[in-house]
């Protein structure tokens, strides 16, 4: 039984093999933005708006009520990041219903490049946000002996990240090879239905762990935005 797509090699290219891992994900990235391509280059406004833009709309609004709601702050920033990351994990995850189609968050190698953005955008956001010197600084609080339970909890934070992602979507890709040879017909089918939610999930939750990992790096003294309903409520 196949468990990663790591394990389909196409070809090599030097040292580098040519596996189902990039295919799927060169796929997904390729599919991401030629939609992205159609979707907004006849934008309209008005009263009679497409359904596909409303549904576009809806997206980056709630993805941006989410980032607000949990940043406190303007999400403006922060989008470009969750956002591309939910984008491709649920993308990832959809196309797996395709047959033939094995998603790239089924290899811990493309999970763990995901948890690396977030380990390296975390800081990034920080400095910005803070300063350099106010940034590491917290790094020594209370007191300079937690600096190196610091680092560790950097570190197994991204970890967790990486395993938790990969170890839904492999469980998932096993269970349903399992089904397949007891119950070919009925039982896969569910699973597989069980399996696309799954997969929006952990792409929801993924994107909503980076945004908090971020906000604990960013600066609290700014002033919490108001949300488009509290404006409404308050005219």
């Amino acid at each position: 039984m196949i468990i990663s797509p790591d394990q389909i090699v196409f070809g090599w290219i030097g040292p580098l093999p040519i596996n189902a891992t990039l295919v799927a994900s060169w796929l997904a990235m390729s599919l991401l933005v030629a939609g992205c391509w159609l979707l907004t280059r006849r934008l309209q406004t008005g009263p009679h708006i497409p359904r596909w833009q409303n549904l576009l709309e809806m997206l980056v609004v709630s993805l941006r009520d989410q980032i607000r709601e949990i940043g406190q702050r303007e999400p403006d920033r922060y989008l470009p990041l969750v956002g591309t990351l939910f984008l491709f994990i649920a993308t990832s995850n959809l196309l797996g219903i395709v047959p033939g189609y094995l998603s790239p968050t089924g290899s811990l190698s493309t999970t763990t490049a995901l948890a690396l953005c977030v380990l390296v955008a975390v800081p990034v956001y920080g400095i910005l946000d803070q300063g350099l010197t106010s940034y590491l600084k917290d790094y020594l609080k209370p007191t300079p002996l937690m600096l190196p339970f610091r680092l560790i909890g950097e570190f197994s934070r991204t970890v967790a990240l990486a395993l938790r992602l990969y170890g839904n979507i492999m469980s998932g890709t096993l269970i349903v090879g399992s089904l397949l040879s007891v119950a070919p017909f009925f039982f896969p089918v569910v699973m597989q239905l069980l399996g696309l939610l799954t997969g929006m999930i952990q792409a929801y939750i993924f994107a909503v762990l980076a945004m908090v990992y971020i906000a604990s790096a960013t600066s609290a003294h700014l002033p919490v935005p108001e949300s488009s309903s509290a404006k409404s409520n308050g005219e």
